[in-house]
């Protein structure tokens, strides 16, 4: 199995996590606000996961070699 099948599968069950929690939070699953703030956290967190695996893929900023910068030359 290659690495990009193993990224996938990580970001398509950390999406179904966060969907499931979701239909709790919508659904009435939740009784109080500990709990509330509980399942917030992991959506939180599985939001950050995600967000840094697709900061990871993006060869963009991983290559500077095309960027906005703009060189004026030496100073001499």
């Amino acid at each position: 199995m290659d690495e990009l099948t193993i990224i996938n599968k990580i970001q398509k069950a950390l999406k179904r996590s966060i969907n499931d929690i979701s239909a709790t939070m919508i659904g009435g699953g939740v009784d109080n606000m500990e709990k509330y703030k509980y399942l917030l956290g992991q959506a939180v967190a599985y939001q950050i996961t995600l967000q840094e695996i697709s900061n990871l893929l993006n060869d963009k900023e991983q290559k500077d070699e095309q960027g906005n910068v703009i060189d004026f030359g030496s100073k001499e």
